[in-house]
């Protein structure tokens, strides 16, 4: 069989649609974590994608009576593109059966190209058990997106262009898992004929089912999937292709989702590219995989699968990506609410850059607020929240709680019938470290904060917003004190959006 695989790669029709993708140097990546990393550019395919390689391959060997049927996919984006490509160059039918879940960029590009699109189901899965019932009732040809030999040597194509394109020393080359189909082509290529390679499969802690069917030694199916890495979110891992990754991978990484968006920012920084979250998870298992086992100075290549991203997605993807490369620590912080309480706190921060500050006065004895704080490893936020703790301040660290980050954090707040006499101002404050605490160094102690809310958003300024308890007496004072600051500023204390929420 491996000398099968080696003619099939070797003899794929991949290149009448496909293009050798570059294999670039990756110097910022590089430079951070002392490993020479190269990415395999397959996002710059015509469909973003390297699936369109399997594809084609599988379909260029159909018959001529198989082709007039038409053929029939599922796929949860990415594969769907090759298809209808492919169909569209072959001049055949082409049904695509969709999870529901895919992003609307990958369904247009499906009917861009010609495909009738299907949408069912959650999952991968659940558009797979559609598609072979339509397969039957239609009398089509299914094309499947990764448990094929064609399918798969057209994938291992990739592995091929890597070994020519560096013919010099590899230590290991990262691939992103979904069914198995990139990762056992590739393997079972680079295998025979550079087995010092180390290949290492990098699949999402919520979708890995190869993982786990390679620790129970049988294909294992999962219940559920998480969704955010649409083109790796499979159930359950392909016959072929876990025997091939069984018998030529060497090992595996799970990620979080927060290394995934710090693997979409690396990639953009190095290339000014958006890669999808599947297209840069074979990146953040590389940079952890690289660390948990000491790795300097050694040559390693990840593949950057796909670059089908819904611009939407990009707000959520740079809100995590600090948390993921080990940038930013989030604290529920519990302070006495007293006047002084909020410049103590500043004191204990200190110089450390506040990325975020949300407050919202809501009962008389204790203020809670919700804090993030820069960082530059991931052993900081045990030690910040200790330090804080030895300041008498009751600390949690909520860095790897998924629902603080992902909710919690814009929840603080809402109506308060402690707010009386409260002034609501919006501020631009310099981003450098010591404007938060020059602010409340000026501030009358008499006044109160009774909501504040910062979020630092790669801007010069700070976007803070402000909600200050003055009493009528002191209303000339305060003007005096906001024209002290220098900072501008903007009363909302009329805003109808305030009244209504806050």
């Amino acid at each position: 069989m491996p000398t099968d695989y080696l003619k099939r790669i070797l003899t794929s029709k991949v290149y009448d649609v496909a293009v050798e993708s570059p294999l670039e140097l990756a110097p910022q990546i590089s430079a951070r974590i002392h490993n020479k990393v190269f990415l395999k550019r397959e996002d710059t395919q015509a469909v973003f994608s390297f699936k369109l390689r399997g594809a084609y391959n599988k379909m260029a060997n159909l018959s001529g009576a198989e082709l007039k049927r038409g053929v029939i996919a599922a796929s949860a984006g990415n594969h769907a593109q090759g298809v209808a490509l492919s169909a569209q160059r072959l001049g055949c039918r082409a049904v695509i059966v969709m999870p529901v879940t895919t992003p609307s960029v990958k369904v247009d590009a499906v009917r861009r190209y010609g495909g009738e699109v299907v949408l069912v189901g959650d999952s991968f899965s659940d558009a797979h058990a559609h598609a072979r019932r339509l397969e039957k009732k239609e009398k089509l040809t299914f094309v499947h997106p990764f448990d094929d030999p064609d399918v798969i040597a057209g994938q291992g194509t990739v592995g091929m262009e890597i070994l020519h394109q560096h013919p010099g020393p590899i230590d290991a080359i990262f691939v992103a898992i979904g069914g198995g189909g990139l990762i056992s082509g590739m393997a079972a290529y680079i295998k025979q004929l550079r087995p010092e390679i180390k290949i290492i499969g990098v699949q999402t802690q919520d979708s890995c089912a190869m993982m786990r069917s390679i620790k129970a030694g049988r294909r294992v199916l999962l219940n559920d999937v998480g969704l955010f890495s649409d083109g790796t979110a499979v159930k359950q891992v392909g016959v072929e292709t876990f025997r091939l990754t069984r018998q030529y991978v060497d090992d595996f990484i799970a990620m979080d989702t927060d290394a995934i968006c710090a693997g979409i920012k690396d990639v953009f920084q190095d290339t000014r590219s958006v890669l999808e979250p599947a297209g840069a998870l074979a990146l953040a298992g590389a940079k952890q995989y690289a660390a948990q086992n000491g790795w300097k100075n050694k040559t390693l290549v990840v593949v950057t699968c796909g670059a089908n991203m819904n611009f939407d997605r990009l707000r959520f993807v740079a809100e995590r990506a600090d948390v993921g490369e080990a940038r930013e620590a989030v604290f529920a912080i519990t302070i006495p609410e007293e006047k002084g309480s909020f410049l103590r706190l500043s004191e204990a921060i200190g110089k450390r850059s506040v990325t975020e500050f949300n407050y919202r006065i809501s009962d008389s004895r204790l203020a809670h607020l919700f804090v993030g704080l820069a960082i530059s490893s991931p052993a900081e936020p045990e030690k910040i929240a200790n330090a804080f703790r030895k300041k008498g301040f009751s600390t949690l660290d909520l860095t790897a709680n998924e629902m603080a980050k992902t909710h919690l954090r814009y929840m603080v707040g809402g109506r308060s019938g402690l707010a009386q006499h409260e002034q609501l101002f919006r501020f631009e404050f310099p981003e450098r470290p010591g404007a938060l605490a020059k602010f409340l160094s000026a501030m009358n102690p008499e006044w109160n904060i009774s909501l504040f809310h910062y979020r630092n958003q790669g801007d010069d300024y700070g976007r803070t917003l402000v909600g200050i308890q003055v009493p009528p007496d002191d209303k000339k004072k305060f003007r005096e004190f906001l024209d002290s600051l220098g900072y501008p500023y903007w009363n909302e204390t009329e805003n109808p959006a305030y009244r209504l929420f806050l």
